[in-house]
């Protein structure tokens, strides 16, 4: 007898094959049968009617951070609403394990930094009970309500080796060792792979984190161990990874997925059609680690994701050039004396409009700017007001305005800017950079920059806008893009289309409805912590390993997720043997 049996769906299987009307039967945990509808006859304890809806493979987020938040929601909302079965953390250098009791503070500081994690809920929403990495799979396997595989980070290596020496110190060659040493076992353990940052994160102390601090020689030390294991990869952040890569970036990063052996990852590319030259040249880094026998796969978002800022807490803004780091990282009091000056102000927009800001020039347009939640009674009606249209009532410069604005509210003030990249052209680049061979759908940041972004929901707004929107891609090209592709990355074994064999990881959604619903600020988490989320709309239904977990958008209290293992849940994928 089956388990569940759905009925009259439109299967779209996440191969790419044409959709057909089918039904699909599921017994322990995994699909027994596939086929046209009416052709499955065998007795099922439970059957659904799926007539008129959509059903496909669980949605694959290849790139999250919700190592901290898996301990405290453990089904990862919102990404688990909106049809995501699998997700892929410790990315960017960035894991919780392996830890030494005494770094818990550093790392809890870093992570809040570096990631947005609200820090009273690192502080109250984790026991920090594990040090190695198998303690930490270990303690998520068996609660968690998605399927999740962690990379090893580089940070909590090199922090784990060397102390507070991680930080502005090269390793020697035993440290180097030890590091390899530390790898091996979380590898063994069940990590996904390495991961490693070299971009402009900061600490905790504002200054550069671990890794940033690693030598070439260091990094390829570790990737060479990840090529020892079955079943691994490689993930990198790179300061190019935000603009363009440098002749010195592309070496170092067509060095590392050859020494692994093993395809390498990176997040995110930007398409903007008034940054031509930026995707020729971010493509030409993988082609070039092609040519050498590696191959750099690139993550890309297939919607725009609004961000909101503010001159109070740490965001994109403290990465431009010139002064705004040093300025934003002043005590409010000082920082709002030092905004309001007028030849710091000019110095400020000059940098934000130069070439060395690179991607965050898309913000440096301080009159799209729209004012979200204001504070005091002086910002009375500019909530949902736009700044250049407040500057030209009160005959000032664009940041000026928006600078006494956010002085008024001890800034406070929630600012939205308004995306560049969203016109005809820039979506047409969009539809063509998708069709490379070297580029999958992925680089949500789910888990983290929680207070000014909600990533998780790209899968149903893609698929809103593949249906009914836009229409760039056919629905069983979408399906592909979020299912097969990211599995095939990772070598998930059986997992990734409806296939009989395969996990029942299933997603059945209206395709008159799919999408998500707006942003929203919650305090919802421990320590009554904010965050940005969404409610997902025309998610009927969403089954991990053949368990119910979501239904009609929201959780039903199943917790049927596993800790996926390298060598155990996932296969070797060499850099000549993935395609998309």
């Amino acid at each position: 007898m089956l388990d569940h049996l759905i009925t009259g769906a439109t299967v779209v299987d996440g191969t790419g094959a044409p959709s057909f009307r089918g039904d699909v039967g599921i017994r322990d945990g995994r699909i027994v049968a596939v086929g046209p509808a009416g052709s499955i006859t065998e007795d099922a304890a439970t059957t659904e009617d799926a007539t008129g809806l959509v059903l496909a493979p669980g949605f694959v987020d290849p790139h999250t951070h919700y190592d901290a938040q898996l301990h405290w929601d453990a089904y990862a909302t919102p990404s688990a609403n909106h049809g995501v079965t699998t997700i892929v953390g410790g990315n960017c250098g960035f894991t919780l394990a392996p830890l030494k009791a005494e770094d818990a503070d550093y790392t809890r500081r870093m992570m809040a930094k570096v990631e947005g994690m609200a820090l009273p809920a690192l502080e109250t929403g984790i026991d920090w009970s594990w040090e190695t990495f198998a303690e930490f799979l270990d303690k998520l396997d068996g609660s968690i309500g998605v399927n999740a595989a962690f990379m090893a980070g580089h940070c909590a290596i090199r922090r784990y080796v060397m102390g507070p020496d991680s930080v502005g110190k090269e390793a020697t060659p035993e440290q180097i060792a030890a590091m390899v040493a530390e790898l091996k076992k979380a590898m063994e353990a069940g990590a996904l792979g390495f991961s490693t940052g070299r971009a402009s994160h900061t600490d905790g102390d504002g200054k550069p984190v671990p890794s940033r601090h690693a030598t070439p020689e260091e990094v390829l030390a570790l990737c060479a161990e990840v090529g020892r294991h079955e079943g691994t990869q490689l993930e990198v952040i790179v300061a190019g990874c935000n603009d363009e890569f440098s002749d010195e970036e592309i070496e170092l990063l067509t060095q590392m997925t050859v020494t692994a052996g093993r395809p390498m990852n990176w997040n995110v590319l930007t398409v903007d059609s008034a940054a031509p030259t930026r995707v020729p040249r971010q493509i030409y880094a993988s082609e070039k680690a092609a040519e050498a026998g590696g191959k750099i796969v690139i993550l890309t978002l297939p919607v725009l994701v609004p961000m909101n800022m503010s001159l109070l807490t740490y965001c994109a803004l403290n990465l431009m050039p010139g002064e705004w780091g040093p300025t934003l990282a002043l005590p409010v009091a000082e920082r709002i004396e030092k905004l309001r000056d007028k030849e710091l102000q000019a110095r400020l927009v000059a940098a934000a409009t130069s070439p060395e800001a690179g991607v965050f020039r898309r913000l440096s347009d301080f009159g799209r700017y729209v004012i979200g939640d204001v504070y005091s009674e002086a910002n009375a009606g500019l909530s949902g007001r736009q700044v250049a249209d407040i500057a030209k009532e009160r005959g000032q410069d664009d940041f000026e305005t928006l600078v006494e604005i956010c002085a008024n509210d001890d800034l406070r003030t929630v600012l939205w800017p308004m995306p560049t990249d969203n016109d005809q052209a820039s979506w047409d680049l969009r539809q063509e950079t998708w069709t490379n061979e070297h580029v999958i759908l992925g680089g949500s940041d789910a888990g983290a920059h929680l207070d000014r972004m909600c990533g998780a929901t790209y899968t149903t707004r893609f698929l809103g806008d593949t249906l009914r929107g836009r229409k760039l891609v056919s629905l069983e090209r979408a399906v592909q893009m979020l299912t097969s592709d990211p599995a095939k990355l990772f070598g998930l074994k059986d997992r990734g289309s409806i296939t009989e064999g395969n996990y029942a990881d299933l997603v059945l959604f209206d395709p008159e409805t799919v999408n998500s619903g707006p942003a929203r600020l919650m305090h919802d988490l421990p320590g009554d912590s904010p965050r940005l989320t969404a409610e997902s709309e025309g998610i009927v239904s969403v089954r991990v390993n053949g368990v119910e977990t979501i239904r009609d958008g929201q959780t039903v209290g199943a917790l049927a997720g596993r800790i996926l293992r390298s060598g155990k849940d996932t296969y070797t994928v060499t850099p000549e043997s993935v395609s998309f």
